[in-house]
């Protein structure tokens, strides 16, 4: 996950797509083109028979190719905004650097260096380059200024857990202050991943957050580590729920005179 920033000046978290995402979804375009392009030759082949000149026959060859790997690539990201079947099947899509939609412009020359890098290399100078950055760009991209942008990405689902029973009494008059963002996203992902970890490297890991998050609470109650991290995210989670239901409530209350008339004037 890294952090871009648009030309508005806001930060958001994206996730470009691996390398082997990046190959299966150029191979799945390749042969949709190249597929294509075989169909197309052997339809006029065949429709034209032998009344067609060896001339002619190469320059639609050529004409086939520059349509088929050139044209088409273009064609299909620019209407679809950076999406091919390729990528709708590995779940990404091309965006600028910024994170905007790519233009005309970006797709011809993507299109061009994927003959070179693609095609005539057969993925060789793009999959050198796309191991050679964090991004895994290939040298269009590099040129154009875009990368692939993973979409598909898996539903967060919330950790949950109630307050640990011995935690109970202590859980109603702790003082939890409000955690650093950083800190509770690696909470939470700690909690919904501990059940997969390696004993040790659980223990580690549990040991390490509760020390991080103790100068928020107080007081530190003597128990396990993941039991302190289980009950801390807890507390915060239930508190905020409260407050919000407060602050909900609150505006409700104050909806009839905000949306009303003053001193009952006219509703014209």
């Amino acid at each position: 996950m890294a952090q871009r920033v648009t030309g508005e000046a806001v930060a958001f978290d994206v996730q470009p797509a691996s390398i082997m995402l990046r190959a299966a979804g150029t191979i799945i375009d390749a042969i949709v083109y190249v597929g294509a392009l075989g169909i197309t030759a052997w339809l006029v082949t065949w429709l034209a028979g032998d009344a067609i000149d060896p001339t002619a026959m190469r320059a639609l060859g050529i004409a086939g190719l520059v349509l088929f790997l050139l044209g088409a690539p273009m064609v299909v990201e620019t209407a679809s905004h950076g999406r091919s079947l390729g990528k709708l099947a590995v779940g990404a899509r091309i965006v600028r650097d910024d994170g905007g939609a790519i233009q005309l412009r970006h797709a011809f020359i993507r299109a061009l260096m994927g003959v070179l890098e693609i095609y005539l290399t057969f993925g060789g100078i793009a999959a050198l380059v796309g191991l050679l950055n964090d991004r895994a760009k290939r040298l269009g991209d590099l040129m154009a200024g875009t990368y692939s942008q993973l979409e598909r990405v898996p539903h967060y689902q919330p950790n949950l857990a109630p307050v640990p029973p011995s935690l109970a009494q202590w859980a109603l008059t702790v003082d939890v202050a409000r955690l650093p963002d950083g800190l509770s996203r690696r909470m939470a992902q700690f909690l919904a991943q501990a059940h997969g970890m390696m004993p040790a490297t659980r223990g580690r890991l549990a040991a390490s957050l509760a020390e991080e998050a103790s100068p928020y609470v107080s007081p530190i109650p003597f128990t396990p580590a993941e039991n302190f991290i289980v009950a801390v995210t807890a507390v915060r989670r239930e508190r905020e729920a409260v407050a919000l239901a407060a602050e909900r409530a609150h505006l409700d209350a104050l909806s009839p005179m905000l949306a009303g008339n003053p001193h009952a004037f006219p509703d014209r």
